[in-house]
């Protein structure tokens, strides 16, 4: 009788081609991730921009309403709910919503009169970090910026 010959055929990869194939997938990941949070960052700046420059609109509109700027009392809710000694407010004319709207981070803005700038007011946010100032996407930024 012959010897027969048998062969082995390979099938499936090994422990070291899939952990290959794993890093590789991984690297990719990591870079898709990376920019699509850059996309999202960009976005968040944009979208509050945007926002800004609504209310210092909205802010200069109310002060040729009724004489005066919101007190820093009053705030921004002046521009959703007649302040007490306010005549010539006209409701729903300043904002297009019933409530004032947040910064793209989910934090309230920040109103004030007379800032540093010498300008009357400023609406600020103070960017992804919450904090004074900072750089890049921790930026504060400002509604005189928007104009």
């Amino acid at each position: 009788m012959e010897k027969t010959k048998i062969k082995k055929i390979r099938r499936g990869f090994t422990m070291i081609e899939l952990m290959a194939i794993l890093v590789i997938i991984g690297l990719l990941a990591a870079l898709v991730a990376r920019e699509v949070v850059s996309k999202i960052d960009q976005a968040r700046v944009t979208t509050t921009k945007a926002n800004l420059k609504i209310l210092h609109t909205a802010v200069n509109q109310f002060k040729m309403d009724t004489g005066r700027f919101p007190t820093e009392d009053e705030g921004l809710n002046s521009l959703v709910e007649q302040p007490s000694d306010v005549k010539n407010y006209s409701p729903g004319k300043y904002l297009e919503t019933t409530t004032v709207p947040k910064d793209a981070w989910g934090r309230e803005f920040i109103y004030e009169l007379s800032p540093e700038s010498g300008r009357p007011f400023v609406i600020k946010s103070l960017g992804a970090d919450g904090e004074e100032g900072g750089e890049g996407y921790d930026k504060d930024l400002l509604s005189t910026d928007a104009e």
